[in-house]
């Protein structure tokens, strides 16, 4: 049909239905001043040649030359005056059997338009145009500088007792035996440390105490993205001269969320400049990468590995009371039926290998993906103390928030236009994400077994970054234990009673119950789990921490609940080796344990200190007390 011309198409749509609406906001966007929209209530006694029910059943479209189109071909002919869109009006027109098949589809979609607007409520966003993550940015600024604090501080009353001059691991002598080693400025590019400058215990402080104070301005927004950089060189600075103690995935999680929110932070100094700031949308991208990377990696890694467990849905039998460090909740959760453990697990892949694919969905998806992964994070802290992973892991899911979802109440001054803020320029940011995106491809290639031959080149720059630790794999839980071998270390005098060295939070005592220590990470009590899982053999560390209580260290004393040897260090320390599992609810009753254990053997022979230096001392002790 045909009318008079005009100077622009008019799309004429059903002004009482949300399903049109919607879509004339996202047609708006693409065609801008191009094309005009009006609802057919205004615009209908125009038109008296399209009756009321064709009106309700299809939008229109009024062209330039007066002629009428509806149904699909409407809707390909307007957004053909969208940049780059007539291919799709060509298909309409050229492709055989497309016209019908659009029209069919057209039109089954108007006859069932409650069902389809809710699909598309949950599948795009509600708004047009590009969303915007100013509350979510700041937000996770301020939570990450909360978890620097949290690992600073936590780290602050250990490091003497793990690294210091009289612990257990001393950087002054691991940096000596390097420097003797490689030559310099190499060694300074494979161990990337502020420990260079100084390695006394003093300096350590130092950069636990400057962290905190770091991570307390990084808080109020005082210069971000200055704090963000030095938080990353701080903690990067101990992470490498920490070795085994500093070696979680939550510790290079923190490094690589760091090094990317230098570049999401603001370059400003005030912190009335920095809130609401827009962040970059491009960094913004890389650190949703980052949150795809670390869940599904760990769904996917407990596939690959091919473990039983995790193939027939038992791992969370095992799990409960085999990880490294149990609460009392993870005691009650063991108790759980097998069938409800299975089921968990079922969930737990649902959410880690589906909920990720949702990041990059419509609004609606993402923010349901987003509910997932922090559900599945709140039941993993309430079950278990894995430091600040779970708070972090939880702030990388904030940014999944557009400002739109937030209660307006809860913006405040986060959501005003800010004064003129400088953000990085395109020259930085660009070189960053090719980067990332570049070295990411390697490690991800590399989760599944994908062998790539890459340029010469380019493996040379991942083999520079690699020590900086700020582009990471993960995938947490490959392989289930499913026993728990105990490492009991036991001090004596006469080499025949043997009293044991209580930790503060590892499994020891029978009665005493798991507590809860996250956000704070007791490192050398988690080191102890993986020691048990191998020999002392492999293990170093194990053999300078019995040195190192043979000689009656303050510092790493301090690490333990209590010394059983007040008076003075014991002549001899051993380790013994025991399988420890959770008792049911009729023992507990009958005898208070929250433990049961079972003698497995020794796991280092007794040590004694001659000239200075440990010795074996088997001749000089009893047996098994």
């Amino acid at each position: 049909m045909s009318g008079r011309s005009r100077e622009k198409p008019l799309l004429i749509y059903d002004g009482d239905c949300g399903f049109c609406r919607h879509w004339v906001e996202q047609w708006q966007t693409l065609t801008k001043d191009r094309v005009e929209y009006a609802p057919s209530q205004q615009v209908a006694d125009q038109f008296p040649e399209i009756s009321p029910e064709r009106f309700l059943a299809s939008v229109w479209l009024v062209d330039t030359d007066g002629l009428v189109y509806g149904g699909a071909e409407a809707v390909f002919r307007t957004v053909a005056y969208g940049p780059r869109r007539r291919w799709m009006l060509w298909m309409y027109r050229r492709v055989p059997g497309f016209a019908p098949l659009c029209e069919w589809g057209y039109r089954f979609v108007a006859r069932h338009r409650p069902s389809f607007s809710a699909v598309t409520a949950c599948v795009l966003p509600q708004r047009a145009g590009s969303p915007s993550y100013r509350v979510a940015s700041g937000l996770f600024l301020k939570l990450l500088g909360v978890v620097y604090l949290i690992a600073f501080a936590s780290l602050w009353g250990q490091i003497e007792g793990l690294v210091g001059s009289h612990g257990i691991y001393p950087v002054a002598d691991f940096l000596e035996i390097v420097r003797r080693q490689i030559a310099s400025p190499q060694r300074y590019q494979l161990l990337p440390t502020l420990c260079w400058l100084s390695s006394s215990d003093g300096f350590l402080r130092f950069l636990c105490g400057g962290g905190v104070s770091l991570s307390l301005l990084l808080m109020l927004d005082v210069a971000p993205a200055l704090m963000a950089f030095l938080l990353w060189v701080f903690y990067l600075s101990l992470v490498t001269v920490c070795h085994d103690f500093l070696n979680f995935q939550w510790d290079a999680l923190l490094l690589e969320a760091g090094f990317l929110s230098i570049f999401l932070a603001p370059l400003s100094w005030r912190p009335a400049v920095s809130r609401g700031a827009k962040p970059s949308l491009w960094v913004l991208w890389l650190l949703w990468w980052l949150l795809f990377r670390l869940v599904f990696s760990s769904g996917a890694v407990k596939l690959i590995s091919g473990d039983p467990t995790w193939r027939n849905l038992t791992a969370l039998a095992y799990h409960y009371q085999t990880q490294p460090l149990p609460n009392v909740i993870s005691w009650y959760a063991q108790q759980l039926p097998l069938w409800f453990q299975k089921a968990s697990t079922a969930v737990m892949f649902l959410v880690e290998l589906g909920a990720p694919l949702l990041i990059f969905a419509g609004r609606r998806l993402r923010l349901a993906g987003c509910a997932a992964m922090v559900a599945l994070q709140g039941l993993i802290l309430a079950t278990g103390n894995y430091c600040f992973f779970n708070w972090l892991t939880v702030g990388l899911c904030l940014l999944l928030i557009e400002d739109a979802a937030w209660p307006a109440k809860w913006l405040g001054r986060l959501a005003k236009d800010p004064v003129a803020v400088r953000r990085w320029p395109v020259w930085v940011i660009g070189p960053v994400v090719a980067l990332v995106l570049s070295l990411t491809a390697v490690e991800m290639s590399g989760l599944f077994g994908v062998e790539a031959v890459w340029p010469a080149p380019f493996m040379r720059v991942f083999d520079f970054a690699a020590p900086f630790r700020s582009v990471n794999g993960y995938g947490l839980f490959a392989v289930m234990t499913t026993s728990r071998p105990e490492v009991i270390v036991e001090g004596s005098r006469d080499g025949i009673l043997w009293i044991p060295y209580e930790f503060r939070y590892k499994p020891g005592d029978l009665n005493r119950p798991p507590s809860f220590v996250a956000p704070y990470q007791p490192r050398l009590d988690w080191q102890m789990w993986f020691a048990a899982l191998g020999h002392y053999q492999n293990n170093p560390w194990f053999v300078n921490f019995c040195v190192r209580l043979l000689e009656g260290s303050v510092p790493v004393l301090s690490l333990l609940k209590r010394n059983p040897f007040p008076q003075g260090p014991p002549r001899y320390i051993r380790a013994v080796l025991y399988d420890y599992r959770f008792t049911d609810f009729k023992t507990r009753c009958e005898t208070g344990g929250w433990w049961r254990r079972e003698y497995r053997g020794f796991y280092c022979p007794p040590i004694t200190l001659r000239e200075g230096k440990p010795r074996f001392a088997f001749r000089e002790c009893s047996g098994p007390a």
